[in-house]
């Protein structure tokens, strides 16, 4: 009968004789770091399963070494687990970006300024719609036509809204570049 010091003292001795044969195995497959842990995690196994460790000496290291590599392929299947839900992750976790409240402001002052430069009855129009979010028939109920006739007003609003945006992208593009002059650069260096 076997006395748990036997055992312990027979797990010693193998511990002592192939712990560097398992460590080599582990080590020619993957980084030093893994290579520890794999032949730690191997002589964990062997412990607990120490009544199935081959009595024959000549049977111990293949083992030993069928033992290593199934922790191997365990610790293989777990990164790429880890890098699959990294790579998830990171593309879930890309941060969004937030627009400048500045943009926001300066595009309704540029939006409002057109908006005051058209007639009454096309500001309601595109308010209506834009603002009030009424679908076609909506907007014509409140501005008092036919749907048809409300869908010429729509259209026309629209079109001398964007012509009146663009002479503003204009305007602001000939001041910019009146501000930007020869004169004004010697003016500014001095």
């Amino acid at each position: 009968m076997r006395t748990s010091v036997d055992v312990e003292e027979r797990f010693s001795a193998l511990y002592r004789a192939h712990y560097a044969a398992v460590l080599r195995y582990a080590s020619r497959r993957t980084d030093p770091d893994t290579a520890r842990d794999v032949a730690s995690e191997t002589f964990l196994v062997a412990w607990r399963r120490r009544m199935a460790v081959p009595a024959e000496p000549d049977q111990v290291e293949p083992w030993l070494y069928g033992v290593a590599r199934r922790v191997l392929a365990n610790s293989d299947r777990s990164s790429r687990r880890s890098w699959r839900l990294a790579a998830r992750l990171n593309q879930v976790a890309q941060p969004r970006q937030v627009p400048d409240p500045a943009t926001a402001v300066a595009e309704r002052q540029r939006l409002l300024q057109a908006l005051r430069r058209l007639p009454a009855r096309d500001q309601e129009a595109l308010r209506l719609i834009g603002w009030e979010e009424l679908d076609l028939a909506g907007a014509a109920i409140a501005m008092g036509c036919s749907r048809s006739t409300m869908s010429v007003r729509l259209h026309r609003a629209r079109r001398r809204l964007d012509d009146v945006l663009s002479s503003i992208d204009a305007g602001d593009q000939r001041s910019a570049s009146a501000r930007i002059t020869p004169a004004a650069v010697r003016q500014e260096s001095r």
